[in-house]
């Protein structure tokens, strides 16, 4: 039995990318044969067998900072509370980025030597970066009557949980890291769900001074957010007043001259022609799209009458652009009780920096 309980730690390594602590998988000579922890579990027979184990324990504060682009479709559009409008076929996105930065604080315990359980609580500033074309159907093409670049700023909070299982790999070790996060956005009208996995591989290398040793590190990062978002926004923070007149009027100038070409379009057509079931579709469809665009801008031109106390309600789907980049790390252990860390994720639409320290102690 001692020979297959060492067997089994020979292949689990207790690392945790998110917690930031790495073990030593190398048997050593301890400096006392009684374990003074109740976590983890088994950890008494590891200790017994001569394997180095972290400290049952720790804290660790985090700064992230993160950039990534956003698909967004499905979009839907009222103001103070009145008509949702369907926009998708009249907008198109030029550019949609998000970008963050904020402290996280993570509790963790090692639950197994080789299984890390550990809680998340953080707060952020974020940005979202839009550059959206409104535009109208013509008879065989169609028109960008005016753009909208704006950035609102939102304040976050999130919280969750995650789970780090790891085992040694090679030589260097493996861990498989998931969280699960909700998140409030003041804008917002629901938490916003967001799964990550994060593989990597890597290996720690024992130094001198003891109880010291750097980690290197190479792997993914998957991050899923639920598609769809409602939310409510001050007029303000999306519309310049000073502007929106002038885009709105233009947006009315060109939408008739939208439906005067459309209209003598179809006057131009013979009887015959009228009943074709390709002219009627593309009457009707054309025909629907000017009517939206219409209502909208009347909408949107009441709302700026009264633009201090105006609001806009938004409802529509997003992804990532990109749901994974690659990612390269780096953690030095000063001690069994502290560590630093840093990491870099990069070659995707998605970028993240990290930048944490953590404390430990035994429970």
């Amino acid at each position: 039995m001692k020979i297959l309980f060492t067997i089994i730690f020979l292949l689990v390594l207790s690392t945790g990318t998110i917690a930031q602590v790495y073990s030593n998988l190398e048997k050593e000579k301890n400096d006392s044969t009684e374990y003074q922890y109740i976590l983890p579990i088994l950890g008494e027979k590891a200790h017994a067998s001569g394997f180095d184990l972290p400290y049952s324990a720790g804290i660790g504060a985090n700064y992230i900072w993160q950039k990534s682009d956003i698909v967004i479709s499905n979009v839907n559009i009222g103001f103070n509370n009145g008509e949702m409008y369907d926009i998708d076929e009249l907008v198109r996105f030029n550019t949609v980025g998000s970008e963050s930065m904020g402290i996280n604080v993570r509790p963790d315990i090692w639950l197994f030597p080789f299984l890390n359980v550990y809680g998340i609580m953080a707060r952020a500033h974020s940005t979202t970066n839009v550059d959206v074309g409104v535009w109208i159907p013509r008879l065989d093409t169609s028109e960008e009557i005016f753009s909208i670049q704006t950035n609102p700023e939102f304040q976050t909070t999130t919280f969750g949980f995650g789970i780090t299982p790891t085992a040694g790999f090679l030589g260097g070790w493996l861990a498989l890291d998931m969280n699960m996060t909700w998140t409030d956005v003041d804008a917002l009208d629901k938490s916003v769900f967001t799964f990550i996995f994060d593989p990597r591989i890597g290996k720690t290398f024992n130094l001198k001074k003891k109880e010291s040793n750097l980690s290197f590190w190479v792997g993914g990062f998957r991050l899923k957010v639920n598609r769809d978002t409602k939310g409510n926004l001050a007029f303000n923070e999306i519309f310049n007043t000073d502007e929106i007149y002038s885009k709105i009027d233009i947006g009315y100038q060109k939408v008739g001259e939208a439906q005067t070409e459309l209209d003598n379009w179809w006057d131009g057509l013979t009887p015959i022609e009228q009943k074709n079931p390709a002219n009627i579709a593309k009457r009707a469809t054309n025909q629907t799209k000017l009517n939206v665009a219409g209502q909208v801008l009347a909408s949107a031109e009441n709302a700026a009458n009264t633009a201090d106390n105006s609001t806009i309600q938004y409802k529509l789907d997003k992804k990532q652009k990109s749901m994974w980049n690659f990612m390269v790390g780096t953690q030095y252990q000063l001690n069994k009780h502290f560590m630093v860390r840093g990491e870099y994720g990069f070659l995707t639409s998605r970028q993240h920096v990290l930048i944490g320290l953590q404390y430990r102690f035994g429970l």
